[in-house]
């Protein structure tokens, strides 16, 4: 038992210096405990936190020894990250539709993009809707436009009204899925919906927002100037206006793992940086009284802050360009200190500041994979700079490093990409060596000299230049895509999956010492987990709007209809890591499955006219609400109850499982049921 604890107090005293890095860490954890609650605590709760946090700040710093002090910090942080998330919640709380509207929406244009059906897409403040209470109507409203012409002279700030069909953000489309209200909840959209009728203009650009309005054109500019697809892909990266891409494009990036490089994210913002920066101080360098006089380093690094700051501002500043910047800041302010830049203190500390300022960035898989790449790459590069290993003679070294980057980062990401997005790109890496080094010393230095020459209206050759390294990308793209097997799908991992397994690859970069290699424990014990998931997929899914229903069969999800509820079936399928398509799943479809269950469907509004029976059915499924009672002591899956319980889902043996509702909790972004109008 001395030895034990001999050995106990040895590894910690190890952690000298060191634990900084787990701030973040247990502050994510606060905050992920927060949102894993089932209901929204009180605000004198969330209040109690924050004091016990400070107070348990204070004794730790004043009191604290060898092992209390650090211990009286990770209560501290840890309350803190309950308060935080907390507070944040209920700094953006808005109204939300509970019900379904049908009428005028009239608002000022605040966001242009486009949906997963390529339909442009509004989104609308300052909105007004017929006859429903000011303090009713939502914050922000999200409006996607599918008639003809209804995209004309669309353009930022403009006061805009049509004819819509509006209803709250959807719930999860099964039990324990994404839940798009906490995402829309924190957007402050209150409402989406949808238009076929044409958007007008009912007064001028309000509010000028000329960053928004100066990034619309910018984007127009650079679409006119380089045709197809390069065009749009630059606009892009140089704006975040991504609505000129088109689905195939999108798909084939996706498929080849190469979509980070549409998002203006960090390897964006770090090569833009390190363009300015390297740009900067040999500009300066070659100087003499300038280069003798002043510390030319720092002030290179000063500059690229501010060329990433004007990035952000022209992306559009979106959660992940925000995360970009920061990362990017904390890397060039520890230069202007002459602290080391890449330091897991430095990827700490920027994290510290995307938690504190947006702790739901936590829950989204840019954060995840951004920072799991960042950290696993220097941890790598510093085990390799410590163990002095030598990577080759100095002219393969660069080659080298964008090898180990690539691995490194792409094995870092690839759990998190899995499970969020239900697959993995077979040629991924193949297709990110032959991408990412022509990113960084081709694209993104001609888009730094585009923006610089276009007041000048000699923007044409860098534009050009750009868009010879987009086409080669693209290339890449469309090639790895159409290999064969280039797209493996995985079943999505239990709720507790990416959790252990962050803990315990953290714990292996973090810990100090040779019980580091403790942490591949929780790993092993999440792969584990995640293997055997597929057997814990519901047998059945209900969608709540009653129309689909999908039975898992041993050649996979069979659904009951080849159209309609085509996002939920595709939201199913990939959960299932089945690759199917739903026309390809409704072939699978027997009318006896659901005889096992005691599930009767019964389509159409004859069908729930009249008296009603459930007969020998446990759960009757109707697409139309009864007009009358129902006999018998069944559950009915119709439009209004489903608006209550949200999607059900059963086991294969019939047990009930919780339903979506049950899963989601009370919290501010569930809304109650309002009345229909």
């Amino acid at each position: 038992m001395a030895r034990i604890l001999h050995a106990i107090g040895r590894g910690w005293l190890l952690q000298r210096g060191a634990l900084f890095p787990w701030v973040p860490v247990l502050l994510a954890c606060g905050i992920g405990g927060y949102f894993a609650l089932p209901v929204e605590p009180p605000a004198a709760a969330l209040a109690a936190c924050g004091a016990l946090a400070a107070t348990a700040l204070g004794l730790a710093l004043r009191f604290g020894r060898e092992w209390t002090g650090p211990l009286g910090c990770a209560v501290a942080v840890l309350l803190a990250g309950v308060a935080i998330a907390g507070l944040r919640t209920h700094l953006v709380a808005g109204p939300v539709l509970g019900w379904r509207y049908y009428g005028p929406v009239e608002g000022r244009i605040v966001g242009i993009d486009r949906s997963a059906s390529d339909a442009l897409r509004l989104t609308l403040d300052r909105v007004t809707l017929d006859r429903v209470d000011p303090a009713r109507v939502p914050q922000r409203v999200r409006v996607s436009l599918h008639g003809p012409d209804t995209a004309a002279d669309v353009v930022p700030g403009l006061r805009v009204m049509t004819t819509a069909h509006l209803g709250p953000p959807a719930g999860p489309v099964e039990p324990g899925g994404f839940d798009f209200r906490r995402h829309a909840w924190f957007q402050r959209i209150g409402a989406i919906g949808y238009t076929r009728v044409p958007v007008l203009a009912v007064a001028g650009a309000e509010g000028a927002q000329p960053l928004f309005r100066t990034r619309m054109a910018l984007a127009d500019h650079v679409r006119a100037r380089l045709q197809g697809q390069s065009g749009a892909f630059a606009a892009a990266i140089m704006t975040g206006d991504r609505s000129g891409l088109s689905r195939d494009t999108l798909d084939a990036m996706r498929v080849s793992n190469l979509a980070h490089l549409l998002a203006i994210s960090g390897l964006h913002m770090g090569l833009l940086a390190g363009f300015v920066f390297a740009a900067a101080r040999l500009w300066l360098a070659m100087l003499p009284r300038v280069a003798l006089l002043w510390p030319i380093k720092k002030i290179a690094a000063a500059l690229a802050i501010l060329a990433a700051a004007g990035y952000l501002g022209l992306s559009g500043g979106n959660v992940a360009t925000e995360r970009a910047f920061v990362m990017a800041a904390v890397m060039l302010v520890a230069v202007m200190l002459d602290r080391r830049a890449l330091s897991l203190r430095a990827v700490a500390v920027a994290a510290i500041i995307v938690l504190l300022l947006r702790p739901e960035a936590l829950l989204g898989p840019g954060f995840q994979m951004s920072f799991a790449a960042t950290v696993a790459l220097v941890a790598v590069f510093g085990w390799l700079r410590d163990a002095r290993v030598r990577l080759g003679p100095r002219w393969l070294r660069p080659v080298l490093a964008v090898v180990i980057s690539s691995a490194v980062a792409g094995a870092a990401t690839a759990p998190v990409g899995a499970a969020h997005f239900n697959q993995l790109a077979q040629y991924g890496l193949v297709a990110n060596l032959l991408s990412v080094p022509l990113m960084g010393v081709l694209v993104m230095p001609a888009a730094v000299v585009a923006v610089l020459l276009l007041p000048l209206g000699l923007d044409g050759a860098a534009l050009w230049v750009m868009g010879l390294g987009l086409d080669w990308i693209l290339g890449v793209a469309r090639w790895a895509a159409a290999l064969d097997g280039a797209r493996i799908t995985v079943v999505t991992p239990g709720a507790w999956v990416l959790p252990l397994m962050a803990l315990g690859a953290l714990f292996v970069v973090l810990w100090q010492g040779r019980t580091r290699l403790l942490g591949l424990g929780p790993v092993a014990v999440a792969a584990w987990l995640w293997a055997g998931a597929g057997a814990e997929r519901p047998a059945l899914l209900i969608a709540d709007s009653g129309g689909l229903v999908g039975v898992m069969t041993p050649a996979g999800r069979a659904l009951n209809k080849p159209r309609g509820g085509g996002f939920i079936a595709r939201i199913w399928l990939e959960n299932d890591g089945d690759p199917a398509d739903q026309a390809e799943a409704h072939g699978r479809w027997r009318d006896d499955l659901l005889a096992p269950f005691a599930v009767s469907v019964r389509a159409g509004r004859a069908a729930a006219r009249g008296p009603l029976s459930c007969g020998a059915a446990r759960i009757l499924v109707l697409t139309a609400d009864p007009e009358g009672p129902v006999d018998g002591s069944c559950i009915v899956a119709a439009p209004r109850t489903s608006r209550i319980t949200g999607a059900l889902a059963l086991a294969a043996d019939g047990t009930l499982l919780p339903s979506a509702a049950d899963v989601a909790g009370r919290r501010p972004w569930v809304p109650a049921p309002g009345p229909a109008r």
